[in-house]
Parts: structure tokens; sequence; C-alpha cells
């Protein structure tokens, strides 16, 4: 059975890192994180110039979590 254009797009999650609306990824507390930013947080050292960014990103988890 094949989905029509709209179903698709209502498959698509909003990254709470990159802010792009993608169809694969993880859910953490409520929370999409695609499969890119993923990877690349997961490589990311901490004392890469990236790593400040991703904390404050992952830092909607908490802050919904706590509210």
């Amino acid at each position: 059975m094949e989905q029509t254009e709209q179903q698709q797009e209502t498959l698509l999650n909003t990254c709470i890192i990159c802010d792009h609306p993608k169809p694969y990824g993880i859910m953490i507390c409520s929370e999409f994180i695609c499969d890119e930013c993923e990877a690349e947080m997961v490589k990311t050292d901490v004392l890469d110039a990236k790593y400040p960014f991703f904390i404050h990103r992952m830092n909607k988890i908490w802050y919904k979590m706590n509210a």
C-alpha cells in the first residue's frame, strides 16, 4: 500500500538540534533528535567548539521535563 505525500510529511518530526523535519531519529522525553544530529553528537569531543551548542539545544528536553 502506497502512502500519499501528505501522509509521508506527517511522519516527519522536527529535530530539536537542527530544527529540520526528518523522518528518522530518536525520541527522548517526547523530543526528537534526527539520526544525523545524534551521530554528530556521539562523535563530538567535549573540547570541540560544537559541544556547548549541543548541550544548549539538549536543554530543551530538561526544561520541558521540569516545567
